[in-house]
């Protein structure tokens, strides 16, 4: 037999970091997360599974629109029409929202309930699925101890909502351990709430496929849900299957061999070839980029990254046209200037720097200076203040942090110029 196991659906999520850009691709942005699932549907119509499992998370959280649901219910009528079930548990995000409660679903979804585990029997094929759905958002009890023991001579299959005590960056809901699924008896765990794809074996296949579309910069690479085949004798195959339809790509580029914005840019144009070479003909993807090392162009690119993002801007659609969209360009580079260099000419410049090292640790200057910017914050645009790190360290007092990060760029800037 097999089945997909998909989690993590989000639907009707927007997706961030591009729609302040009056190049985004907007419509894409709105419709990502319905059009990743609508090509889940259609791999598992193409295929001829036999079963598609849910592991949470299928919504958004608090969303009233009830277009949001009649959608899935379109695409489960699909599922009907091919003679496929769908097994879905309900995750954090289901928790919050109206459709969960309020909307009857096709009769070949099934969903677990949230007062306890139970068990649904697909006699024809011997499997067993387990799972219980949350009730609360917030749900810290170890729903995995409440699962029923594996049923003999079937194909028992978990289905839970965890971040397995593994990940940090995720809520720790439904706290639970790899062991303590391992030693339950099942066949097959699929696990959702973790947005990243990771595989366990041992007693157990531990599955967590990720979530099936990125919607930011920090789920980059390619996103969507598994293939499972399985016999009498067990998990045989996990496969993955890529359905998202916009890609997040983070790069990072090494400005220390440049001399020169152009090096940079050009430097810059040759990971973005490397981007639309890596990713499927067709598929839009969202950079952000990352300009680092130590590098004697430091102080040309200070102060300079509206400039540099429009640069990039004109070769990404030089080489991509509706392919490449830019997130954002930051600059994280250093002076490849050593300061004893400068202390060492004894000139105006040695001056200066010495100026700025005195500076940093004199609480007078720093709290005239705090008083003079804090003039600019308060009348900077809210996008602006955003924007511009060093606005926050401003507010919040941390003047010397200021001096010192302004002190390498101006320096190289100024040694550039003379």
């Amino acid at each position: 037999m097999r089945f997909i196991h998909a989690a993590d659906i989000h639907l009707d999520s927007p997706l961030t970091g591009l729609s302040a850009y009056p190049d985004a691709p907007a419509q894409m942005l709105r419709s990502a997360t319905r059009d990743a699932f609508t090509k889940l549907v259609n791999e598992a119509i193409d295929l001829q599974v036999d079963f598609v499992v849910i592991a949470g998370d299928l919504y958004d959280g608090g969303w009233k629109d009830h277009n949001t649901g009649i959608f899935f219910c379109r695409e489960m009528g699909r599922l009907k029409k091919a003679g496929i079930r769908a097994y879905v548990k309900f995750g954090n995000h289901d928790a919050e929202s109206e459709m969960t409660k309020k909307l009857v679903l096709p009769d070949n979804v099934y969903t677990f309930e949230s007062r306890k585990a139970h068990t649904f029997v697909i006699d024809g094929l011997k499997v067993a699925l387990h799972g219980r759905s949350f009730k609360d958002a917030a749900t810290t009890e170890n729903l995995a101890q409440t699962y029923p023991d594996p049923l003999p001579g079937m194909f028992n299959i978990g289905v839970l909502h965890t971040a397995l005590g593994v990940h940090s960056t995720h809520a720790n809901y439904a706290p639970c351990t790899i062991d303590e699924l391992h030693a339950k008896g099942y066949q097959y765990w699929a696990l959702g709430h973790v947005h990243e794809y990771q595989v366990w074996q041992g007693a157990s296949t531990i599955v967590f496929p990720g979530n099936l579309q990125g919607r930011h910069i920090r789920e980059t690479g390619p996103r969507g849900a598994v293939l499972v085949t399985a016999d009498e004798t067990g998990v045989q195959k996990v496969e993955r299957l890529f359905v998202d339809v916009l890609r997040w790509h983070a790069v990072n580029v090494d400005a220390a061999p440049c001399n020169s914005m152009a090096e940079v840019v050009h430097a810059i144009n040759k990971e973005l070839e490397a981007v639309l070479a890596s990713t499927p003909s067709g598929m839009p993807s969202a950079v952000r980029i990352t300009i680092s090392g130590k590098t004697p162009v430091h102080g040309e690119l200070f102060g300079m990254e509206a400039q540099l993002r429009a640069e990039v801007l004109a070769s990404a659609a030089a080489l991509g046209a509706d392919r490449l969209w830019i997130e954002k360009v930051k600059t994280a580079t250093t002076a490849s200037d050593e300061p004893d260099a400068i202390r060492a000419r004894g000139d105006a410049l040695a001056d200066l720097q010495a100026f700025f090292e005195d500076a940093q640790g004199d609480p007078e200057f720093l709290a005239s200076l705090k008083t003079d910017l804090m003039a600019l914050v308060a009348k900077a645009p809210l996008e602006l203040q955003n924007a511009v790190p060093y606005f926050r360290d401003i507010r919040n007092g941390e003047l010397a942090k200021l001096v010192g990060g302004v002190r390498p760029g101006l320096m190289s800037q100024l040694a550039r110029m003379e």
